[in-house]
């Protein structure tokens, strides 16, 4: 991995994370899961849970297959189209709550601030213009941390742990219906109380919690509000929504549906399809459509005529026609676009390294501290934020002179203008006429203004104003990005860049001659840089920057700069998202492993240690398996013994196994026979003795004989553990690790619920005589099912006997043990894995992998233990 580069990342020095230190040794396998020393990286924690995205096809999902015909299937597929296109409504209607309210008390704001001000300037009292401004800014403050208070979830912007999500890891109370509410109302106090955060990051998180909730028709944070509602019980559909919620929260953010069916795709789902495809996008367009439409008639009164696309309009790009030597962008331009999204990926670097050390200081010393601690951190910052903006709006400005066009306006410029009736986008705080206060009008504006007045104001900005906006812009959206308010990034790294766009522009323009400069489009790609060298997007930021624009031309220069800023911000450390998902510990796999992993195989990286139980296994057995470990799934098998008969003569319970046993070789035995007739192919060795001298049809009695005689001459003794035993920490190795036959896997939630439903019978009743329950009733505590401490065991008996084999997964997906790692780990992406079980040759369990087996810090451990083993 890369060291510190010397001077190129200015706070590497000081905080030690542009490059990824080596310093982990095999030891430290012991300790994953925990926080290591002050300055190293935070490890992926043991405590997250996958979701199930593969199906489990057990008895009861059969039994709703029999029922399936083609019409309830096109009834099925019919209420997901409705159920996507539900999601994109409601999501663009939550775009415009959020936009309505913002837009108001911004409004009321810096209407009555300006005011105040151009009333006060004259008396000398502008102290009490900063103290409205400040009583405002705290207010707004005060009220959105108080929201993250109630529900912690809802501070930042949320695509991290939506990322987390989409890549099948599930974040507690990420997509709650009151996570919905505290993020909402969160970002519109912090946005209009003048903190450098944008609402378009909270809008994904919003649509990915719509998403999620909808569809269900019932809340936890609500528990009155339930419908009998039999669709869309499970995590696989649950997360295909979330996908369909999180883009159309891009969609309604940007006006870009096209940018958020891939923003979901790049930045997560790991298990994607034509058809899921088609439902995101029409997801997308509902969202982006709703809220231009609702958007364009409140605002402009014209209904139906869809003029504003999405809740950030970058306006329309073009020179004037009076000027024809003006070019949007030329080849030779391509040059400096690219040194620009070089400086552009070291300023995000920079800005990653910055935030990455704030929020590892908060983690230490304020986290840990009375929640009130947190408040006063947020009011803390809008306080300095505060005084920032309004000392340098009324100091550091400079009067410049107005254009003609700016006076006038062009296309949606000024539309922009005109829709403001208080707050003009250009401010003239203590400049004569016809002039206007350069950093006022980026300062004491909302930040959509300030952005368009980068992209499109004609008039020139002093590069000494530039260069002074940048550098506190910087300092202060990278100290505000992490406190306890809902906060989105890409509306300040949008500013933040174009202010350095625009300031490359003003160089070339006024100290090189480059009369045929357009201004705006260099505030355009200086923006696409530094918001690629801050989150490291490229497929999805590139489209959502075009349909942003509207504005095709610009396709190949945002690409390009884009790219060039992802690699050079990628030599120094990851992106920001990436960067406070590892913080969290959040066990996040990539797209692909590192080519050197190959050396490992699935037996180098799977958990030997297995806890396990048994077809038929008492519910003593069961509590105490559930209530000593914290898996999430658990293998169905049985043991191979070597005197099977003499314990089959005394005990029920272990007879009850035995036969499970071999009735399934006997249907192995069965297909291999059909193999060797009908094929002209030898069967296993297993089974080709029993294939070669009985193919005609032999008496049950007699099979059963050949069964056991195989079983006698293929597995040796074990010591011998009854069934109504749980797993002991006094066991030997030889007991530990004893050949277990694997017949399949079976779900804590899914023990849990046979254990609360009295799923069982007693060792004098057949196995035939427990109850069985149906798929919707097994679904019907999802996705909160009982915890196995809150089961009253004085309702049980705990001599009675489960028999899990209707209810387990019998046909998992299975690796071998000298399968590659990279074959492991794509089969466990792609195919969005909760537990992989590894089986050898002959049928039996050795091991099982989960996705803390394939995260990068365990599979480099496991490497150099490799090494060390050579």
């Amino acid at each position: 991995m890369a060291g510190c580069r010397g001077s190129l990342c200015c706070c590497c020095r000081w905080c030690c994370c542009c490059g990824e230190r080596e310093t982990r040794t095999p030891e430290e396998l012991t300790i994953l899961g925990e926080t290591q020393e002050e300055e190293d990286e935070i490890l992926p924690r043991k405590d997250y849970e996958s979701l199930d995205y593969d199906r489990c096809i057990n008895d009861p999902y059969l039994e709703v297959l029999e029922t399936m015909d083609n019409k309830k299937g096109r009834r099925y597929e019919a209420v997901k189209w409705m159920m996507v296109f539900a999601i994109g409504v409601c999501t663009g209607l939550v775009g415009l709550l959020v936009d309505f309210f913002v837009r108001l008390f911004t409004q009321l704001k810096f209407g009555v601030v300006q005011t105040s001000v151009e009333e006060y300037s004259q008396k000398g009292y502008l102290a009490l213009s900063l103290l409205e401004l400040l009583g405002f800014n705290l207010t707004f403050v005060f009220l959105a941390s108080l929201l993250v208070l109630i529900e912690p979830v809802a501070a930042g912007s949320g695509i991290p742990e939506i990322k987390c999500y989409l890549n099948g890891v599930k974040v507690p109370g990420i997509v709650r219906l009151r996570t919905l509410l505290c993020k909402v109302f969160g970002v519109l106090f912090s946005v209009a109380g003048g903190l450098f955060v944008g609402k378009e990051g909270p809008m994904i998180h919003s649509g990915a919690v719509v998403g999620a909730g909808l569809p269900q028709f019932q809340s936890i944070s609500l528990r009155k509000i339930q419908f009998n509602f039999p669709y869309f019980r499970s995590d696989r559909d649950k997360r295909d929504f979330v996908s369909a919620g999180a883009a159309a929260g891009v969609a309604a953010a940007f006006g870009a549906p096209i940018g958020g069916t891939l923003f979901s795709l790049e930045e997560g789902s790991s298990f994607w399809n034509q058809g899921l495809t088609w439902k995101v996008l029409f997801c997308s367009m509902s969202a982006t459509f709703t809220l231009n439409f609702f958007r364009s008639g409140i605002q402009f009164g014209s209904w139906g005529s869809f003029q504003l696309p999405g809740l950030l309009n970058f306006g329309e790009f073009k020179c004037s026609d009076s000027d024809k030597k003006c070019h949007l962008w030329t080849a030779m331009d391509l040059g400096f676009f690219v040194v620009m999204g070089v400086i552009g990926g070291l300023l995000g670097a920079t800005f990653n390294c910055l935030n990455k050390r704030l929020a590892k200081y908060r983690m230490r010393n304020v986290h840990p501290k009375p929640k009130l601690v947190r408040v006063l951190e947020s009011l803390l910052v809008s306080l300095v934020t505060t005084v920032v903006v309004f000392v340098a709006s009324m100091v550091l400005g400079e009067c410049r002179q107005m254009s003609s066009s700016s006076q006038v306006g062009n296309g949606s410029f000024q539309l922009q203008v005109t829709s403001e009736d208080v707050n003009s986008s250009i401010k003239t705080f203590f400049c004569p006429n016809d002039t206007y206060n350069d950093m006022a009008t980026l300062f004491f504006n909302p930040q959509e203004s300030a952005i368009l007045q980068l992209f499109h104001q004609d008039g020139t900005f002093s590069p000494i104003t530039l260069g002074l906006f940048f550098v506190l812009y910087f300092l202060l959206a990278c100290w505000t990005y992490g406190i306890s308010v809902p906060s989105g990034l890409f509306v300040p790294s949008l500013l933040c860049g174009a202010a350095f766009g625009r300031l490359v522009a003003n160089v070339l323009k006024s100290y090189i001659g480059l009369g045929h400069i357009y201004s705006g489009t260099f505030a355009l790609i200086g923006a696409s840089a530094f918001l690629g060298g801050v989150v490291r997007m490229t497929i999805s930021l590139t489209v959502i920057l075009i349909e942003s624009t509207n504005e095709i031309t610009y396709g190949l220069p945002i690409m390009v700069t884009l790219m060039v800023a992802k690699w050079t911000g990628d030599f120094f450390n990851k992106g920001i998202y990436d960067i406070h998902v590892g913080l969290r510990g959040v066990p996040l796999l990539e797209w692909e492993t590192e080519m050197e992993m190959d050396k490992l195989r699935a037996s180098d990286i799977m958990e030997p240690n297995l806890t396990y139980v048994y077809p038929h296994t008492r519910i003593q057995s069961l509590v105490s398996i559930l209530r000593t470990t914290v898996h999430h799934a658990f293998p169905v098998v049985t043991e191979n013994r070597g005197n099977e008969k003499e314990f089959m003569k005394g005990n029920q319970l272990i007879s009850n196994n035995i036969k499970f046993k071999k009735s399934s070789i006997l249907t192995r035995a069965g297909e291999q026979r059909k193999r060797s007739q009908s094929m002209k192919s030898y069967p296993s060795s297993e089974l080709r003795n029993m294939c070669d001298e009985h193919v005609a049809s032999e008496e049950p009695s007699e099979k059963e004989d050949l069964l056991q005689q195989m079983l006698e001459r293929r597995y040796t003794p074990y010591p011998n553990l009854y069934p109504d035993q749980s797993p002991s920490e006094d066991w030997t190795m030889e007991e530990r690790f004893r050949p277990l036959t694997f017949h399949g896997l079976i779900l804590r939630s899914q023990l849990v619920t046979l254990l609360v439903r009295g799923v069982c019978y007693s060792e004098s009743q057949s196995s035939a005589s427990q109850p069985r329950l149906s798929y919707a009733e097994m679904a019907e505590d999802y996705p909160r099912y009982p915890d196995i401490h809150d089961l009253d065991l004085t309702l049980l008996n705990p001599r009675m006997i489960v028999d899990v084999t209707p209810y387990m997964n019998p046909s998992p997906f299975t690796v071998s043990p000298n399968t590659h790692v990279s074959q492991v780990f794509n089969l466990f992406r792609t195919m969005g894995l909760r537990h992989l079980p590894v089986v050898n040759a002959v049928g039996e369990i050795v091991g099982i992998i989960t996705r803390h087996n394939l995260t990068s810090e365990f599979l480099q451990a496991r490497l150099r233990q490799h090494y060390q083993t050579l």
